[in-house]
């Protein structure tokens, strides 16, 4: 596609890359698109160009270890990425405005060299990914964080915070801080998050800053972006539904209410939408 945005074209190739198996999905370049929906006429060649500068130069990094004497494990891997991304290029976590947009756009981040640990975590595995190292981004609640494995070797880091190494007390300090004190560590939050989860929970970090703003119609075109990419998701098609209810698209809500109802596994949930569906439909007649 044309490397300059334009929000049309970005919105079909995201629909493109939605039919696509999950590892086929290239995670860095997607999360560029759903960011250069808000940047029409923007290029995209020079950030893709920074990334493969960053890839080169890690590389060069792991070599010059190597050289020096450094075992190829992931403790190495990790000082790699860590001494060009972090040390050089200083890319940092936003701790003094953590909630500000720009720390959930790939391009901003790239520009400015801080953001949220998602948006920072996935220009670790995406180099990781293409140095053919094994990079993952772990879902945990409240704070993604990576995983590095190399020959029975695993380290779990912070990209937030410099690549900090991160142990089963530290991991369980992030979990309790978000879900309460009575939280535990589960095993499945060592499992490695899918490209798909990985774009659909930046995004949503996104949307959910513009409903707290009142921009509807932006929590809107984030939440179509999430659909395109992961069109099998029912939950979107609540989202959606509200959102388009409260841009006063009213047939729209109720025929995307209706889609949901049709998909939710759960009486609740199909429940609570059909008394908006109810409401909405009252105000039509």
């Amino acid at each position: 596609m044309n490397q300059t945005a334009n929000p049309d074209q970005l919105m079909v190739t995201l629909q493109t890359i939605g039919t696509q198996q999950d590892g086929a999905i290239d995670l860095a370049k997607t999360a560029l698109y759903m960011a250069a929906l808000d940047h029409p006429g923007l290029s995209l060649d020079r950030y893709e160009t920074h990334i493969r500068r960053l890839v080169e130069e890690v590389r060069e990094r792991h070599d010059a270890l190597l050289h020096a004497g450094a075992k190829d494990e992931a403790q190495t891997r990790l000082a790699a990425l860590k001494h060009i991304i972090a040390d050089k290029y200083e890319y940092i976590g936003d701790t003094d405005t953590y909630d500000d947009l720009q720390n959930a756009s790939l391009i901003r981040v790239i520009d400015r060299r801080r953001g949220m640990p998602i948006a920072l975590a996935i220009l670790y595995i995406q180099i990781g990914r293409l140095l053919g190292w094994a990079v993952y981004g772990l879902n945990l609640p409240g704070h993604f964080v990576c995983r590095i494995d190399q020959d029975g070797q695993r380290l779990i880091f912070d990209p937030f915070n410099r690549c900090e190494i991160l142990q089963a007390p530290e991991l369980r300090q992030l979990v309790k801080k978000t879900l309460g004190p009575q939280a535990e560590l589960s095993i499945d939050y060592y499992e490695p998050a899918n490209n798909r989860t990985i774009l659909v929970r930046l995004q949503n970090n996104i949307k959910l800053r513009l409903i707290e703003a009142e921009d509807y119609e932006g929590a809107l075109k984030a939440v179509q972006a999430m659909r395109a990419i992961d069109p099998d998701e029912y939950r979107l098609l609540l989202d959606a539904g509200v959102l388009y209810a409260r841009t006063n698209r009213l047939q729209d809500a109720i025929e995307t209410l209706e889609a949901y109802i049709a998909k939710a596994p759960g009486d609740r949930d199909r429940r609570e939408a059909a008394a908006l569906l109810d409401q909405l439909r009252d105000t039509l007649n």
